[in-house]
């Protein structure tokens, strides 16, 4: 791990849908905060190892951010987005934000 790039492993909350955990590689889970704990759960389910750099984009993070607290605290926490983000989402995959009244 260089100062530009951050390996990390995400880990998906096993209670709450769409809530993940970034983790620096060289933090063990098991110091967390407990209110972390809590919502993630004690075992949460792996979802995939990362190399972060800031060249690197993420589909629901900003990744100077979670660069920012992988870097400070050695943990990130992505919360489940909210219903109005997915719509925006989906219509901007779509191609529908933005088209003018005919």
């Amino acid at each position: 791990m260089t100062q530009d790039n951050i390996d990390c492993i995400i880990y998906r909350s096993r209670i709450k849908d769409g809530m993940y955990l970034y983790l620096a590689a060289n933090k063990p889970y098991s110091e967390l905060p407990d209110n972390v704990l809590q919502g993630m759960g004690r075992e949460p389910e792996e979802a995939m190892r990362l190399t972060l750099s800031l060249e690197r984009k993420l589909a629901r993070a900003d990744i100077t951010q979670v660069m920012e607290n992988l870097r400070e605290r050695g943990f990130h926490l992505q919360m489940p987005p909210r219903a109005e983000y997915l719509a925006n989402w989906d219509n901007d995959k779509l191609g529908l934000r933005g088209r003018e009244a005919e």
